[in-house]
Formats: C-alpha cells, structure tokens, sequence
C-alpha cells in the first residue's frame, strides 16, 4: 500500500499543484457544473453542492489517494484537479485522472500538471505504473498522454451512454521504467 498522507506543493512555470483550500469551491464548482468538462469525464449533471464541499474539504485527510488542486498562477485561482486512486495491490498501480475548467483550456496547463503530477508519483512512491481510461470522444486528452508515454492497453466497450450513443473508454498503462527513461 501507497501512504500518501503528506499533500506537496509542487510549483512549475504554468501552473501549482496544491491541497485544497476553503478558497477553492467556488472554482470548483464552475468545473463540476462546465458542460464540456462534463461531458468529456462522463460525470454526471446531477449536482448536490453539499456532497460536493464534503468531498473535498475530506481530500487532504486521505491517505490512499492524492488529490491536488490545479492553480494557474496568473489568474490566482484553481482552474482543475489531478487525482491518482484506486489502489492496485497486484499490480503495485494506481489510476490517474485530471479534470481542467473552462479556466484552464487550452494553454497547455492540462499538460504541465500531468507531467508533474506524475513526476511526483514515480519520484515519491514505489509505484510500478499509473493506470487510466479516456473516452473515444476526448482526443485531445488521448494525445497528452501518448507524448507523455502512455500506452493503450484496452478498451471497455460501450462504458458511456451519451446523446443516445454509446461511446468506448481507451485503457492506457504508464510503467514506472519508461516515465523514468524518458528524455525529458
């Protein structure tokens, strides 16, 4: 098991990755509530404003998954957050995802998070890959992690039903080894 009660604060020439702060929830909300976000996530438009400032004033206490928030410096507010959960024992693993608003697109903040978001992950842990799954329709998103190194690895079919459409999920795997042996 990966302890990942200690939240860093990790600065780059775009963008901060933090913990959370009270400050953050109005900007979180314009994320949760971003048609496009929503859509591209598969989230659901159903919004409890409640459950929803629970869930992330509880981020920092967790200790089996690393929430941060997503700052761009510039505008002085959180414009996403990058999240690595669910914990695989026998693959030493765990899932990535990244969530950027309508603040934060296209200015290749998205990009830059991950990088360092998965620079801490193998310089920090003992983890053996980083997992995740992107629709069909998010090629944007597909394209940042192929040049980051992610590979696919399959595809869960119909996993969204969106429009009337039923749309597939691409499977990607990082190894601990190519993130490392990468040219930077």
């Amino acid at each position: 098991m990966i302890d990942l009660l200690q939240k860093p604060t990790i600065v780059g020439r775009k963008v901060i990755l933090r913990p959370f702060v009270d400050e953050d929830f109005p900007y979180i909300e314009e994320c949760l509530k971003d048609p496009e976000l929503l859509k591209l996530t598969g989230s659901d438009s159903v919004y409890n404003r409640e459950t929803v400032l629970h869930w992330y004033t509880t981020r920092n206490e967790q200790t089996n998954r690393l929430d941060l928030a997503i700052v761009d410096p510039v505008q002085g507010c959180l414009v996403g957050e990058a999240v690595a959960n669910s914990y695989d024992a026998g693959n030493h693993s765990m899932n990535f995802r990244i969530m950027i608003g309508p603040r934060g697109r296209d200015r290749g903040l998205g990009s830059e998070a991950t990088q360092l978001f998965l620079d801490y992950l193998f310089f920090s842990t003992s983890l053996c890959g980083i997992t995740l799954s992107v629709f069909e329709f998010n090629p944007r998103a597909r394209h940042v992690y192929e040049k980051l190194g992610f590979v696919e690895c399959g595809i869960e079919e119909n996993d969204l039903e969106f429009e009337g459409e039923w749309i597939n999920s691409i499977l990607m795997s990082l190894p601990r080894d190519v993130w490392l042996g990468r040219e930077s």
